[in-house]
């Protein structure tokens, strides 16, 4: 067991960047003592300035670090990551953990035999209202699963360049399909559309088959004004919504109620059921994640999104694309 604060870096203070260095700031057991991000420097020592600003990575993995948390762009991460590694160095990698599954297979093979940890930053998981739904499907309260139907959509955000709405936004909801039902893709289709002049595609709709036989539809992209984050669960008991943005969880039941009144069916269907509002604890994702970063360094149980986990996401957006391509449905 480590004795003392952890020593921890930060690469990219970018949108991400700035949340993690104000949760690794105030984090008990942990001592953020550098960032490499040079073009911020006025940024950061503006908010940090006990902290050190560094030009390249290796000087940060000089300092002796327990492990960094990787928040530049998705291009750099497996170049950034497999020097870290080479150094001894934990890492918590932001998402998608690498610009493809080539590149987050070769991460994967500087981590020692897993004697190195690789966190992924799939930051959704740790979403109160996803963690409710998923102690849920765990207890048996959803029957069968049928469908997950996911939209995710919102202006484009200017900051990305390197990679397209699948690998960005639509890496969050393949993660959580397989996560929430303990079940691969088996196959998936894409369609995407390409209206901001950009060479990635801004905007997909997925429809993929898990092993258990769930479909799963996403519609996923960077041209809407307004920002959405939902999930509906369609199962055996009813139906389940979840707001990721409200972090809210919603059950609709299965009628057992007989509307009498016929002006109402057309509106309300046949039956009408309960429908409940959960209430429950709603701590902040990044805050829970670090949290479960620490523990794993120290060699506690944790709940994190392993380098394997992130390859399989990879996997599937890679599929997606593939399948955008050559117009044809991808098999896993």
């Amino acid at each position: 067991m480590k004795m003392g604060n952890l020593q921890v870096g930060l690469i990219g203070i970018g949108v991400m960047g700035k949340h993690h260095a104000r949760i690794l700031n105030s984090l008990e057991g942990v001592d953020l003592i550098g960032i490499v991000d040079p073009g911020q420097s006025a940024y950061i020592k503006n908010l940090y300035p006990q902290l050190e600003i560094f030009a390249k990575p290796k000087e940060l993995s000089d300092k002796k670090l327990d492990y960094c948390v990787i928040a530049a762009p998705t291009g750099f991460h497996k170049q950034i990551a497999i020097d870290m590694l080479k150094a001894g160095v934990h890492c918590l990698i932001e998402k998608p953990v690498a610009l493809n599954y080539t590149d987050a297979q070769l991460i994967k093979e500087h981590t020692l035999n897993g004697s190195l940890i690789v966190g992924v930053g799939h930051i959704e998981r740790y979403n109160a209202a996803i963690r409710e739904l998923r102690k849920r499907i765990l207890n048996g309260e959803l029957g069968e699963i049928y469908e997950l139907s996911f939209r995710r959509q919102g202006p484009f955000p200017s900051r990305i360049d390197d990679v397209g709405v699948v690998k960005d936004l639509a890496t969050h909801d393949i993660d959580l399909a397989i996560w929430l039902t303990g079940h691969n893709f088996t196959k998936v289709s894409g369609h995407v559309i390409n209206k901001s002049g950009r060479i990635h595609e801004d905007l997909v709709s997925i429809n993929g088959l898990l092993s258990n036989n769930v479909i799963v539809n996403m519609s996923v992209n960077w041209l809407s004004p307004y920002k959405e984050r939902k999930l509906v669960v369609t199962c055996e008991k009813g139906a389940y919504t979840v707001d990721l943005l409200s972090a809210e969880l919603k059950f609709y039941e299965n009628g057992s109620h007989k509307v009498s009144q016929e002006t109402y069916l057309h509106f309300n269907g046949v039956t009408q059921g309960n429908i409940t509002n959960y209430a429950f604890d709603k701590p902040e994702p990044l805050l829970i994640e670090h949290l479960n970063f620490q523990k794993a360094i120290l060699g506690q149980d944790a709940e994190i999104v392993s380098l394997v986990d992130g390859i399989e996401v990879l996997r599937v957006a890679d599929a997606v694309i593939k399948s955008s391509l050559e117009g044809l449905t991808v098999q896993l």
